[in-house]
């Protein structure tokens, strides 16, 4: 039997399913680094004796954290330490923790990177210079010109 034109034109009982969702985009690599070293630093925070807070954690806490990955050889280069600070750097402020209060930025955290960087280019054989930027210099033959009248 053919269908009558009433029950093909009759609004469906229930709405069809919603489309799905668009998976969300991979992390990029460097997302994806910046989550692992935080987990990382949140297991050194809970395994920590006694278990510390992210707002009670302090520039000691940092180096005694860098130090502890050290251990196991994470920290070999110094470019790669100095990325790994950042990363979890800009973690903290993610994660909840003023920038003020980052202890990933203090200067404690700033002067042992300095420290691992020369000890690890003279170990090297190698100084580490830092390139000084070249400040623009004026024109002092033609002072700059008053702006014109109108």
């Amino acid at each position: 039997p053919t269908p009558t034109i009433a029950a093909a034109t009759a609004a469906p009982s229930s709405s069809p399913p919603p489309p799905p969702r668009p998976a969300p985009p991979p992390l990029s690599r460097y997302e994806s680094q910046k989550r692992r070293d935080w987990n990382t630093f949140g297991q050194y925070l809970k395994n920590h004796r006694p278990p510390l807070s992210l707002a009670r954690c302090s520039d000691a806490h940092v180096l005694e954290f860098l130090r502890y990955l050290d251990q196991f050889g994470k920290t070999k280069a110094w470019g790669s330490l100095d990325a790994l600070v950042g990363r979890l750097r800009a973690a903290y402020e993610e994660n909840g923790g003023k920038p003020e209060s980052n202890p990933f930025g203090a200067p404690a955290v700033r002067l042992y990177l300095r420290e691992v960087r020369d000890l690890q280019s003279k170990a090297r054989g190698v100084s580490y210079e830092k390139k000084k930027r070249k400040k623009p210099q004026q024109d002092r033959r033609h002072p700059p010109l008053p702006p014109a009248a109108t």
